[in-house]
């Protein structure tokens, strides 16, 4: 992935204190959960969670891969969250929110108790939502996105939520699949000072199927003018006043389910994932706790949307688990200007900062020095998250951001982990810009080939989980057998199938792993193969490329040729980019790496968390057609612009 040797050592200062504080620490954790799997997690489950029943038995593997964790236990997450921290915790606050517009709440954990059981009360009451039923959240991000995730969790009904930057027809299709009973919306919400409108995509999501709703819920956020059907929508801020704050949880099984969140295969229909309430509440609270060494008063800001996986487990579960606050921003970090993020962080003395690789890049393009005009001096932890983080956006992170004295935990996980699983602790691990590290205790990864052999260090291959572990996916709802062959159907280990990440990875010689992305993003050049990932972080080596998203493409004779879309950083003209890159290319990586196509275009295709599109990318340079959803994009109008750059090339 670089050139960069070094080892970044953990402040010293900041490891006395840790929850893991030193190597040693994590071996022993590590070792203990080798020789005694069900013990060590037995001892977290009985530390982490208040069992309103206790369980028969840890882990039960008699029906794999559908295994179930804690059997028989008996809890509630939204107790978890909420209820047992009112003891001493009723007046620090929960939820620390800032609208788009500046516009800031505190929401203490006693008001949040008394908002979620008002919005439980009007769910089961009102709309006769009960134990089991799927409610579909298509909200933004507003605190009453987070009561209504509790609210579900309180009553056991399953929440499913839909990105509100999807499409009317991926909202349908959502719908459908969950049978939902209800939809939660809202009018709109602001976006770069100006309001726009999400119940209008709920409406055309209706009339085009989603038989199955008895009701809209909607939200008042912008107040712009809204269609409303008699007998169907209804009013949230009128409805919720007259209901109760009081409202008893319901007391659910370990594995019924907590929600389901939908991801895009790579074709064909949604997968809905379906996570278990006590498991993953569990390695929530911990990877919270380890990861970002959350405590005491600090303030932990998640800049996910809770459409994502990343939102739920980082902006509302775990941090509220963990008893701490978490910050819900509702705009985009770079508006009004480039230091809106650094605001955030000196204004309400945030103490942890995890967002993803491209909002760096990104912060870093539009005002490099930016972060120097503010007091960042409150942070602690730095994290980021879907994609790896290249060493030259690492190394400005650490020093800009971090001023040389965060740690960085650059975390790999999944939707269906339900967690981390490969990344650095801030109080333990010396750290390599782009890489990993290594996996957390109590999870046993291997890299294997397809015959399920380990991979020697430094030989790339598939990235596995050989050991069950309490987030992990339990299904895929209403499709078992697509359950089994998506994600144990590929790779077994003496015989047992394993859970296979669809990624690829390689290990050094100390063990460290670093993630080379999707093995459908690993290129093969004249039998060579290249991780996408690792061609990536060379080219951005060159200080005036801005963003870089490279692809594979069908060639004659070569079987795959490397594809590159490049971004330059504003200023930056490059007449001979095509050779210049090439050149580094053969420097960092080999002449096998050279590209066949580099072209510069205007900007990637993403969605508005942030996430590349190379589905789309890949299309274009196959000179297909784009069939592909390009409604949910920040700005759909950027596939033309490719597509007009990659003819006239």
């Amino acid at each position: 992935m670089s050139t960069e040797k070094s080892l970044y050592q953990p402040n010293p200062e900041f490891a006395k204190n840790a929850y893991i504080p030193s190597m040693d620490a994590y071996w022993e954790l590590q070792n203990r959960a080798i020789e005694d799997y069900e013990g060590f997690w037995k001892g977290f489950a009985d530390e982490k969670i208040d069992w309103l029943a206790p369980y028969d038995k840890v882990l039960d593997e008699s029906n794999a891969p559908f295994y179930e964790w804690f059997t028989n236990g008996k809890l509630n997450v939204s107790n978890q969250c909420i209820d047992r921290h009112l003891a001493d915790k009723a007046d620090k606050t929960a939820i620390l929110f800032e609208g788009d517009r500046g516009d800031v709440e505190k929401i203490t954990y006693a008001q949040l108790s008394q908002r979620v059981n008002k919005m439980a009360n009007l769910l089961k009451n009102e709309f006769g939502v009960t134990k089991g039923d799927r409610v579909v959240l298509y909200m933004p991000m507003i605190p009453e996105a987070a009561y209504a995730m509790l609210a579900c969790a309180r009553i056991g009904a399953v929440h499913s939520i839909v990105f509100g930057g999807f499409s009317a027809e991926a909202l349908k299709d959502r719908i459908e699949d969950a049978q939902a009973k209800i939809v939660i919306t809202a009018d709109g919400a602001y976006r770069k000072g100006k309001p726009y409108l999400l119940k209008n995509v709920v409406d055309d999501a209706l009339f085009r199927g989603g038989e199955s709703i008895e009701a809209v819920l909607v939200v008042k956020r912008n107040n712009e003018p809204i269609e409303w059907v008699e007998g169907r929508d209804h009013n949230y801020n009128e409805l919720i006043r007259s209901q109760s704050d009081v409202c008893p949880f319901e007391i659910m099984d370990s594995e019924d389910p907590l929600f389901l969140l939908y991801t895009s295969g790579s074709t064909g229909k949604p997968k809905g994932v379906q996570h278990s309430s006590a498991g993953f509440i569990l390695w929530a609270q911990m990877t919270t706790e380890w990861v970002f060494d959350v405590k005491g008063d600090d303030i932990f800001w998640c800049t996910a949307d809770v459409g994502w996986i990343t939102g739920h487990t980082y902006i509302v579960y775990g941090p509220l688990a963990a008893g701490t606050t978490t910050v819900m921003f509702e705009g985009v970090p770079i508006y009004p200007d480039a230091g809106r993020a650094w605001k955030m962080v000196q204004d309400h003395k945030i103490t942890q900062f995890y967002t993803a690789p491209t909002a760096i890049r990104v912060l870093h393009k539009m005002g490099k020095d930016e972060p120097k005009k503010y007091d960042l001096s409150s942070l602690k932890v730095l994290g980021t998250v879907g994609e790896p983080i290249d060493p030259a956006a690492w190394k400005w992170y650490y020093e800009t951001v971090g001023n040389s004295k965060c740690a960085i935990v650059d975390t790999w996980w999944q939707t269906e982990t339900g967690g981390h699983i490969i990344t650095p602790l801030p109080g333990a691990t010396p750290i390599k810009p782009g890489c990993a590290t290594f996996a957390l205790p109590g999870i046993m990864t291997e890299i294997l080939s397809y015959e399920g052999i380990s991979k020697e260090a430094g030989e790339p291959g598939l990235l596995c989980i050989t050991k069950p572990w309490p987030s992990m996916i339990r299904n895929i709802w209403g499709d078992p057998e697509r359950y089994k062959k998506a994600y144990f159907g590929d790779v077994a280990k003496d015989g047992k199938p394993v859970y296979f990440s669809g990624d690829g990875a390689v290990a050094d010689e100390a063990g460290y792993i670093t993630i080379v992305g999707r093995v459908d993003d690993v290129i093969n050049v004249s039998g060579h193969r290249m991780g996408t990932a690792e061609i990536e972080a060379a080219v951005k080596e060159d200080n005036s490329v801005a963003e870089v998203a490279v692809v594979g493409c069908p060639h004659d004779i070569k079987g795959e040729s490397i594809f590159i879309y490049i971004v330059l950083k504003e200023g930056h003209i490059n007449a001979d980019i095509k050779n210049h890159i090439n050149e580094l290319l053969a420097t960092e990586i080999g002449n096998i790496a050279k590209a066949d196509h580099i072209i510069e275009v205007p900007g990637l295709p993403k969605t508005r968390s942030g996430k590349i599109m190379r589905r789309i990318l890949r299309s274009i340079a196959k000179h297909e057609e784009i069939t592909q959803d390009i409604s949910t994009l920040e700005d759909p109008s950027i596939v033309k612009q490719i597509e007009t750059t990659a003819r006239e090339a």
